[in-house]
């Protein structure tokens, strides 16, 4: 088992190492720069700059460098904890993002145990009551959470709360809480705020997942093992726990290396809807402002995320199946 997390640990910065010039040289790419962006929206409010200041900040973010030498030293920078500097928002792009990816962390976290602990007993259910009323609900629930964009799921959740639970939405907290310090008043504000960003992360991964559960566990649920144990005399609940379950959960251990990244990106869009402090919208301005530092540490940091789900969908297939192990 050390030798296969080993392994994994090695794919996992080969990995991360080659996206990392795949993105740096991406991101490159489309014409202009952050500077450029930012003389335009100068001029278009009637400012601007001299051409002594522009070779001034181009000098400063390197601009005019190679795209080997800019590479280097923001590598070199990001082994020692500094990922440059962002020139949109004139910050560190450390504090930039470690000011916002806590939520982001929390939120995605939130959505993922929502999915996986909602999927799996209403997929065990359906499959084990098939063409019933209750499955035929079940299955009309899945493809309007499929079906449904986010954006709109989060409009409607929103009117919801506002017009029905008469509670306060949009963002993750109450006016009095936003710039308090942390209390346990602050974090009840919090969880009251926080549903509504889960639920809508989490629909569309959980309206699958549970497609899956239900699809494969019908399909183990005909396999010989499981007649066997019931010809043993086991009571169904243990055939279908014990048994069927376990083995029909290798679809959804293998889509988790997917989940992590997938609910970082669909929490980009609910977080511009709901107005959230989250890394979402700062990663959309970084991309539309061709803030060059902030964007590669975003996309850096979206890439660790799916080589370290891949690792947990690994770590968990080989402990649902011991035969992933003596690989």
């Amino acid at each position: 088992m050390v030798h296969y997390i080993l392994r994994r640990l090695l794919y996992m910065v080969v990995t991360i190492f080659f996206i990392s010039i795949v993105g740096f040289v991406l991101i490159q790419l489309p014409p202009g720069s952050a500077l450029s962006a930012k003389i335009a929206q100068l001029r278009a409010l009637g400012g601007d700059l001299s051409q002594d200041q522009i070779r001034s900040l181009e000098e400063r973010y390197g601009l005019n460098d190679p795209i080997q030498v800019r590479y280097v030293r923001w590598v070199t920078g990001a082994i020692h904890g500094d990922f440059g500097q962002s020139f949109t928002f004139d910050a560190p792009v450390n504090s930039l993002i470690w000011s916002r990816i806590g939520f982001s962390v929390l939120l995605s976290g939130c959505a993922i145990i929502f999915a996986w602990v909602v999927s799996i007993p209403i997929g065990v259910y359906s499959a084990t009551h098939r063409y019933t009323i209750p499955d035929y609900i079940v299955t009309i629930i899945q493809f309007v959470g499929v079906a449904v964009p986010d954006f709109l799921l989060a409009l409607l959740l929103l009117v919801f709360a506002s017009q029905v639970l008469h509670t306060d939405v949009g963002g993750l907290f109450s006016t009095r809480y936003v710039n308090a310090p942390w209390s346990w008043g602050k974090f009840l504000d919090l969880l009251q705020h926080l549903w509504i960003p889960v639920v809508v992360i989490a629909a569309g991964s959980t309206a699958w997942l549970t497609r899956v559960m239900r699809a494969n566990l019908l399909d183990v649920l005909n396999q010989q093992y499981v007649q066997t144990a019931r010809s043993k005399g086991l009571t169904e609940g243990v055939v279908v726990w014990k048994h069927a379950v376990r083995n029909a959960l290798h679809p959804l251990c293998m889509a988790l290396g997917q989940q992590l990244p997938a609910l970082i990106s669909g929490e980009v869009i609910v977080s511009i809807v709901l107005n959230l402090p989250t890394t979402g919208p700062l990663y959309i301005s970084a991309l539309l402002n061709k803030d060059m530092y902030l964007g590669i540490t975003f996309l850096i940091m979206l890439s660790i995320l799916l080589v370290v789900g891949n690792l947990l969908a690994d770590l968990l297939l080989a402990w649902v199946d011991p035969r992933v192990r003596l690989e």
